[in-house]
C-alpha cells in the first residue's frame, strides 16, 4: 500500500494509484465471520466462547440492531466496534482496528458512530471496559473523552462455564 501526501494529508493509494476510501456502515450477523477474525487478530481482545460465539453476537446485534458498526476497505473489514444499551445505559465492547489500518481515524470514526447511535436512542452514559496493562488501548479511550473511575471496582459473575482465549493482558495463573 502506497502512501502519498496531497496537499500536507496523508492519502492511501491503491494498486492503481487511486486514494482508497474507507468505508463504513452496520454491523451485521452476516459479518461475524471476518469480524471475528478481526477480533482475535487483536492481542488482548477479551473474547469467549459463549458470549462472543456466532450465536452470541446475533442474539447482541438482535437486541442492538443499529449501533454497531464495522469499517470497510474495498469489502474487507478492517474495523468494528460493537455497541449497545440495555435502555438505560450505553456500553462499548470490542473495538478494534487492523493494526495496519490504525492512525487513520477508523477507531475514531466507529466510536463517534456508535455513540451517536447511542445518544439518538436516548442514551446519555456510555462504559467500557479496557485491561488496566492494554496501553494502547488506554490512551485511545481517554484521547476519546473516557476516563478512568477510580472509586469503581469491576466484577461480574459467571452463570455458565465459558472459556477464554488467551489474553497476554492477564496474569498467569
Amino acid at each position: 500500500m502506497e502512501i502519498k501526501k496531497v496537499n500536507g494529508v496523508k492519502k492511501y493509494l491503491n494498486k492503481k494509484g487511486g486514494i482508497r476510501m474507507i468505508t463504513t456502515r452496520m454491523m451485521s450477523i452476516d459479518d461475524y465471520k471476518s469480524v471475528y477474525e478481526l477480533w482475535v487478530s487483536i492481542p488482548g481482545m477479551g473474547l469467549n466462547d459463549i458470549d462472543d460465539s456466532f450465536d452470541g453476537i446475533k442474539r447482541y446485534l438482535e437486541r442492538n440492531p443499529d449501533t454497531s458498526f464495522v469499517a470497510e476497505d474495498d469489502g474487507k473489514i478492517v474495523g468494528a466496534i460493537l455497541a449497545g444499551h440495555d435502555g438505560r445505559r450505553g456500553f462499548i465492547y470490542h473495538a478494534a482496528v487492523l493494526h495496519q489500518y490504525r492512525n487513520r481515524g477508523i477507531g475514531k470514526k466507529l466510536v463517534d458512530l456508535a455513540l451517536n447511535a447511542l445518544k439518538q436512542k436516548g442514551i446519555s452514559k456510555v462504559g467500557l471496559l479496557v485491561f488496566s496493562k492494554n496501553e494502547i488501548g488506554n490512551t485511545f479511550w481517554e484521547k476519546m473523552g473516557f476516563y478512568e473511575k477510580e472509586a469503581c471496582i469491576y466484577r461480574d459473575k459467571k452463570l455458565r462455564e465459558m472459556h477464554y482465549r488467551p489474553n497476554p493482558y492477564l496474569e498467569k495463573e
